[in-house]
């Protein structure tokens, strides 16, 4: 086996890039703007900043519904808060949730984790950086830090923001002169592309990006035994909670029930607490709307008939306001008439546990790729295997079992990237999921590989994700006895293309890696044969095609194959170009004349036979050409082990449309390779995986390939 180093690594993060509280200074630049050097540049210069990568321009705003062609956007201006007032505030009183009102943007579920971030001043300043103002040094420009898919990204803006009639039209302060909040909301924005981009989402996807910690989802109608209990403890630890109610049909969307609930609507969760009511303890949860208005009007509701029967002195501590989207309701109200609860837990060890115990974590980049990693669920048991695959091993039990049960828990949090953006190419979120197989003893403490089909086909997965849905994010707890598991994540439909990260968080210290070919070749010895070996029948064969010089070039290998080829009825081809016929002289020409003489055209020969053989057995539905994953296991079956990225190229280059592959480009892919690992070799003697070329070689290598 020859190794081809270097090339395959894989992309994994130091576990403290996944937790919610970090530098400030070891935020990347996002569009690698900084901020620092951009005001300083600004005040010398005595300008405003104005942004050109997110200039104040319809299409900031929108795509589709207000976009540029819509007549909408006519009304719209941008102006700074300088030309909205005459002293406008970054922060009025330290950040509150009455500071965070709806505009005409349907991105509630944002302003809720908005909303519910305010009550942590540390992650509150960790994404509202200190320092900011529109007095001291003021140059029309701000940042704010948020976390995306793995990193914290500082986000550079300009202060102009989108008005009608000298108003804001996206989110503003219930304080008319603070401004904080609706420059997060342009930030935001410019990280997805645009305002419209923000429009539906769920209220987890803010709380993470606004902490980098991982989400739980609990449905309300089925709700853990404990679920106060965890709840109190979440809002005790400073996780962000939002709830909602599921709507059944389109015209549910934004409904108001007759208690002044909205339906399809993101609420955040700011307290919960207990009060003495008519001789028992009655629990209340408080809920925040973030239009700042429309609240409930059933029990314990402001002003309703059960307060009266609460001490006063208790009453004053719950902060009772009139009508500022904020209201108190009975627990068992919230449990009735709200459908879901969201959990953002800051670290993976706040996660329904008592005593804090200390998560380990893992991030792992990945994409799904068309033909090449895109296989699709369960369901697909053809292309399934395709898939990433990690590996995790777990060897130390949970402290504090259930029921005297041996297991480890472990929390997979699956998370597709940069869609939002992906909403202007007419794409929106995947169906995604993923599952959870026990590696078998047999496999354990082998060397990584690819896990091929016929595994997948004999073993059942031991857990999986609760569903396949169309979110960001898709998150489960699991229990499993210790042992070593194989996560595959996927989308539901085969060919879905997407980029994803995979955090895997366990109680216990834990290996966890991607498995993943090690990039090889098991070249055959090259064919020592002299003209005295080859056979008469070749050798008459060879005369009429090669003619009086004896020797084969380029342009009548190409007219020999091309006539070969289509002789095969079995075979779907567009015949070989000139390029592969190229390549594969470049292959066998040993003396440098670009031409084949006999022995060289018999070796050519001969393997073309044996590859023709190879493709038979791997077109598996006689349809004449082979899809791209049977040729990932015809490449393997020739002797070749490439790794995700390679197949991918592979894929690429070699496969049409439909991901199929026909004769001839197989053959000037196994060419290709072979050629590219026999000089790799040359390189190499020493089989180090490593090899140093100088210039001359390097052009050869190229100019040749």
């Amino acid at each position: 086996m020859m190794p081809f180093g270097g090339i395959a690594s894989r992309l994994q993060r130091d576990r403290l890039r996944a937790e919610g509280v970090g530098d400030h200074s070891n935020a990347v630049k996002y569009l690698n703007q900084d901020y620092e050097a951009l005001k300083q540049e600004c005040i010398e210069s005595g300008t405003l900043f104005e942004d050109p990568q997110f200039p104040a321009v319809p299409s900031a705003l929108v795509f589709k519904e207000l976009g540029p062609h819509s007549g909408k956007t006519q009304v719209v201006s941008w102006k700074r808060p300088l030309e909205i007032m005459d002293d406008p505030q970054f922060i009025v009183g330290g950040a509150t949730r009455t500071d965070i009102c709806q505009g005409a943007l349907g991105d509630c579920w944002l302003l809720a984790a908005i909303g519910s971030l305010t009550l942590n001043e540390e992650l509150l300043h960790r994404v509202v950086p200190h320092g900011q103002s529109f007095q001291d040094d003021y140059a029309g420009i701000f940042h704010f830090q948020i976390w995306q898919f793995g990193e914290w990204v500082d986000v550079v803006i300009d202060d102009r923001l989108p008005t009608k009639n000298g108003e804001l039209v996206f989110v503003h302060s219930a304080e008319c002169t603070e401004f904080w909040s609706a420059l997060l909301e342009k930030a935001y924005a410019k990280l997805n592309g645009s305002y419209e981009a923000l429009s539906g989402g769920s209220t987890t996807e803010g709380f993470e990006d606004f902490t980098g910690g991982v989400a739980e989802m609990h449905d309300l109608k089925k709700p853990p035994r404990d679920l106060a209990r965890i709840i109190r403890k979440a809002l005790e630890r400073g996780s962000l909670l939002g709830c909602s109610i599921d709507i059944t049909s389109a015209f549910d969307m934004e409904a108001v029930t007759f208690k002044k609930l909205v339906k399809g609507h993101a609420y955040s969760v700011t307290g919960f607490n207990e009060v003495e009511y008519r001789g028992h303890q009655e629990q209340l949860i408080r809920i925040r709307n973030p239009w700042g208005q429309v609240e409930w009007t059933g029990a314990w509701s402001d002003g309703s008939s059960e307060w009266n029967n609460v001490n006063p002195d208790q009453k004053d501590e719950l902060q009772l306001k009139m009508e500022d989207g904020e209201f108190w309701m009975a627990f068992r109200d919230f449990m009735r008439e709200f459908s879901r609860l969201e959990i953002c837990n800051l670290t993976p060890d706040t996660l329904s546990k008592d005593d804090l115990s200390k998560w380990h974590s893992t991030l792992f980049e990945g994409t799904w790729r068309r033909g090449s990693t895109a296989g699709g669920c369960r369901n697909h048991p053809a292309t399934f295997w395709i898939n990433p695959q990690f590996k995790i091993k777990l060897f130390e039990e949970d402290d504090d079992p259930e029921d005297d049960e041996v297991a480890c828990s472990f929390l997979v949090a699956l998370m597709q990237k940069h869609r939002r953006k992906a909403r202007r190419a007419g794409e929106d979120m995947h169906t995604i999921g993923f599952a959870v197989y026990e590696v078998p003893e047999e496999f354990q403490g082998c060397q990584s590989v690819h896990l091929k089909k016929e595994f997948f086909l004999r073993n059942q997965s031991q857990a999986r994700s609760e569903s396949f849905i169309n979110l960001r994010e898709v998150s489960t707890h699991v229990r499993l006895p210790p042992g070593e598991y194989i996560v595959v994540p996927s989308t539901f439909e085969p060919h879905k293309e997407a980029d994803f990260v995979l955090r895997v968080f366990s109680e216990k210290q834990s290996d966890t890696e991607e498995l993943d070919e090690e990039i090889a070749a098991e070249l055959p010895d090259e064919e020592e044969i002299s003209e005295d070996d080859v056979d008469d029948n070749f050798r008459k064969m060879f005369q009429q095609l090669a003619g009086e010089d004896m020797e084969i070039s380029i342009f009548e290998l190409r007219t020999i194959l091309n006539r070969v080829v289509t002789r095969h009825k079995d075979l779907k081809t567009d015949g070989f170009s000139m390029e592969s016929c190229r390549n594969m002289v470049n292959l066998m020409d040993k003396d440098g004349s670009a031409r084949l003489g006999i022995v060289e055209f018999q070796i050519l020969w001969n393997k073309i036979r044996a590859w023709l053989t190879i493709f038979r057995q791997h077109d598996l539905d006689k349809s004449g050409t082979m899809s791209s994953y049977e040729m990932r296991l015809a490449l393997e079956s020739v002797g070749f082990k490439l790794n995700n990225k390679l197949h991918q190229v592979v894929v690429a280059r070699y496969a049409d449309a439909e991901q199929g592959v026909d004769f001839d480009n197989f053959v000037c892919c196994l060419v290709k390779l072979e050629t590219m690992f026999r000089f790799f070799r040359s390189m190499d003697p020493e089989g180090s995986g490593t090899a140093v070329m100088n210039l001359s070689e390097w052009l050869m290598l190229t100019m040749c390939g």
